[in-house]
C-alpha cells in the first residue's frame, strides 16, 4: 500500500510537513511562507516544565498551532485526531493510506531508528509525513531527513505514544478541504501582525521579555545550579535553537526568507530591508550558540564568560525589540 506523494527536504518538521501535505493537495506553497504566515516565529521560556531535564525553551510556537493557524488564514480544513491506544491509532492511520492520503504525525525523536544518536533525545513535538505501508513498515517522509525511510510497525507505535512533555498521543492530521483560490496577502499580514503581537507581549517570559529574562537566569545559574548542571542547560538551550531543524539561529533565518517573499507578494520594500536586518539578528543568535558552546564544551578562556554570553542575549532582546516595532508598523 503506497500513497503518491513527492518527498521535499527542509529545515523544520512542521513547517515541511505542511508545505508537502499541501504541495501533495495541489497548493504550492514554500516552507517559510508556512512559517511566516502560520506565526511560527515565537520565544518562551518555561522553567516549570522540564525537557531532556532543563528548563523548556522555545523560539516557535506552540505544536500543531503553526499549521493550524495556516489553515485558518487561507481557509484550509484539517483534520486532526488523537488516541488513547496504538490499536485504534493505526487503525485510523491504515484507513487515511487505503484512500490514497498521507498523514502527518507528530512523534517522539527519542526512537526514531533513522536519526543519527546525537540528534535523539526526549523530545515529543517532531512532525513527520507516512505515505504508505508494507508487511513489516510504515513508509516515510521526514522533512528533515534528505531521502525518504521507514519504520517498523512496533517503532511507529513506540514513537507515536512517546510519553513525557507534549506527549504526542498517536496524534494524527491531513488536509480535508482546500480552495482552488487562497488569499495570500491577507494571510501573510495576518501572520504579521500576530507574530509581532507575541514578540511584543507585555509578559515575563514570553518574546523579547522572554529573551531578556533568560538573559538575567543565565548570570545566576552556575552559582544557583553548579557548573555541571549551568552547563547542562545552556547546551539544551543551543540544541532548542541550532540542532531541531530550526534552520539555525532559533528560526530567525527562516523567518527572513519568508519576509523576504512577502516583500515580492506584497510589493512592499520595507519588509526586504527587515528581512536583511532578521538575518543579521540571526547571526547573532548563531553567535551566541558558538560562544555558549564553548562554555559547555569547557573550551572557553573567558573568565566571566557566562555573564559575557548573557549581555550577547540581551543586546539581541534589545534589537529584536526594535525589530518587531518596525515590522508592525511596515505592514500597518
Amino acid at each position: 500500500m503506497q500513497v503518491t506523494f513527492t518527498h521535499h527536504q527542509s529545515a523544520h518538521c512542521e513547517n515541511g510537513v505542511a508545505s508537502n501535505l499541501l504541495k501533495n493537495n495541489g497548493l504550492n506553497i514554500s516552507e517559510p511562507m508556512v512559517f511566516g504566515i502560520g506565526s511560527g516565529l515565537f520565544f518562551v521560556y518555561l522553567p516549570f516544565i522540564k525537557v531532556n531535564y532543563a528548563p523548556a525553551i522555545s523560539y516557535r510556537t506552540l505544536p500543531g498551532q503553526i499549521f493550524n493557524k495556516v489553515a485558518t488564514r487561507l481557509n484550509l480544513k484539517i483534520k486532526r485526531q488523537k488516541f488513547s491506544s496504538t490499536a485504534y491509532a493505526n487503525k485510523a492511520l491504515d484507513e487515511r493510506l487505503k484512500y490514497n492520503i498521507p498523514t502527518g504525525l507528530q512523534v517522539g525523536v527519542y526512537n526514531l531508528s533513522y536519526f543519527p544518536d546525537e540528534y535523539r533525545f526526549h523530545f515529543n513535538a517532531h512532525n513527520l509525513v507516512v505515505y504508505g505501508k508494507t508487511d513489516k513498515d510504515y513508509l516515510i517522509s521526514d522533512p528533515v531527513m534528505e531521502t525518504v525511510t521507514t519504520l517498523t510497525h512496533e517503532e511507529l507505535d513506540k514513537v507515536r505514544f512517546a510519553k513525557g512533555a507534549f506527549a504526542p498521543r498517536g496524534q494524527m492530521y491531513y488536509p480535508i478541504q482546500i480552495p482552488n483560490e487562497v488569499d495570500l496577502k491577507s494571510a501573510i499580514i495576518k501572520g504579521i501582525k500576530n507574530t509581532c503581537r507575541d514578540m511584543l507581549a507585555p509578559m515575563p517570559i514570553v518574546g523579547v521579555r522572554g529573551i531578556k529574562f533568560v538573559s538575567k537566569q543565565i548570570r545566576k545559574w552556575p552559582v544557583k545550579h553548579g557548573t555541571k548542571k549551568a552547563n547542562h542547560y545552556l547546551a539544551q538551550m543551543v540544541r532548542m535553537q541550532e540542532e531541531i531543524g530550526t534552520g539555525g539561529g532559533g528560526f530567525r533565518f527562516i523567518y527572513a526568507a519568508f519576509l523576504q517573499e512577502a516583500s515580492v507578494i506584497l510589493n512592499n520594500e520595507e519588509l526586504k530591508t527587515l528581512s536583511k536586518e532578521m538575518t543579521k539578528i540571526g547571526d547573532s543568535w548563531r553567535d551566541f550558540a558558538v560562544e555558549a558552546s564553548r562554555i559547555y564544551k569547557n573550551r572557553s578562556a573567558k573568565e566571566d564568560a557566562y555573564n559575557t554570553i548573557a549581555d550577547e542575549l540581551l543586546d539581541i532582546a534589545n534589537r529584536e525589540e526594535i525589530f518587531f516595532k518596525k515590522l508592525k508598523k511596515a505592514i500597518s
